[in-house]
């Protein structure tokens, strides 16, 4: 199974209109906070965007790069609270596509611009960017240290790289599917202690390392308690509630841990 089948469904814009149409919101005047339940596919949702965002002292006069978007819920919140410019980068054109589109309806695409591409080869000169932002993407790359040595190559000296990402814990069997990988070829989990040594060795200073486990174990039993709304993950992700226990069940159990980091670009 190939890393664009496991997020191409063909359901995403789809998905989303009918969804979004059913719920009563008129797309012709769509606000920003209505994409909100839908947009944050990542442990934690907004609270760890916006954790992050704080950790990583994101300012209007940033340039960021938001490695692995999705459908675009990261860049929409960091232009939208922060009025910085937004360039997004995804490996699943599907969902560049539909991150475009929503762009668009909520008024942001002037803030924002979706490429399609690969994070471990970025389509991008060097020192184009104060920020990477990257949240829930390096389980699905193999080559960690290509992927650091090209956040740190388009950064400028200085730069933040801003990581929110599942890791590595205790040894063992875990369920799956996982929100990242229907299968275990398509996870590449490493330990905390690996990748932090990876990071630094692409040439970063880690400024703010963190185990948030705890707190995403918390979170996601109370977001998975209540029951499904109209406006969801679950409209476009497969079997998506499935894969969120699974993930709970690793986090709880120790063989997966939840991980918040902030790193400075050495010159």
């Amino acid at each position: 199974m190939s890393l664009d089948r496991q997020y191409a469904t063909g359901l995403s814009r789809d998905g989303i209109e009918e969804a979004l149409v059913a719920a009563g919101m008129d797309l012709n005047d769509l606000q920003r906070a209505d994409l909100a339940p839908l947009e944050d596919f990542h442990t934690m949702g907004r609270i760890a965007t916006s954790q992050l965002a704080e950790l990583a002292a994101i300012e209007r006069g940033d340039e960021v790069l938001d490695a692995g978007s999705g459908v675009g819920g990261t860049g929409r919140y960091l232009a939208d609270q922060f009025g910085c410019r937004v360039t997004a980068v995804d490996l699943t054109e599907e969902y560049c596509d539909t991150s475009r589109w929503l762009n668009r309806l909520v008024g942001l695409d002037g803030y924002i611009s979706v490429h399609h591409g690969d994070v471990t080869d970025l389509p991008f000169h060097s020192a184009s960017f104060t920020v990477v932002f990257s949240q829930h993407v390096q389980m699905n790359v193999a080559d960690k240290a290509r992927l650091y040595e090209e956040a740190r190559r388009v950064l400028r000296p200085r730069g933040r790289l801003a990581i929110w990402d599942i890791i590595a814990g205790t040894p063992g069997e875990l369920d799956f599917p996982l929100p990242w990988a229907d299968q275990p070829a398509l996870s590449h989990l490493a330990s905390g202690d690996h990748l932090r040594a990876t990071i630094e060795s692409a040439g970063f200073s880690v400024t703010h390392w963190s185990d948030m486990t705890e707190d995403a174990v918390t979170i996601m039993e109370i977001f998975l308690s209540a029951p499904p709304g109209p406006l969801g993950l679950h409209i476009f992700v497969d079997r998506f509630v499935e894969k969120a226990n699974n993930l709970v069940r690793g986090l709880s159990s120790g063989r997966l841990r939840a991980m918040q980091a902030v790193a400075e670009a050495r010159s």
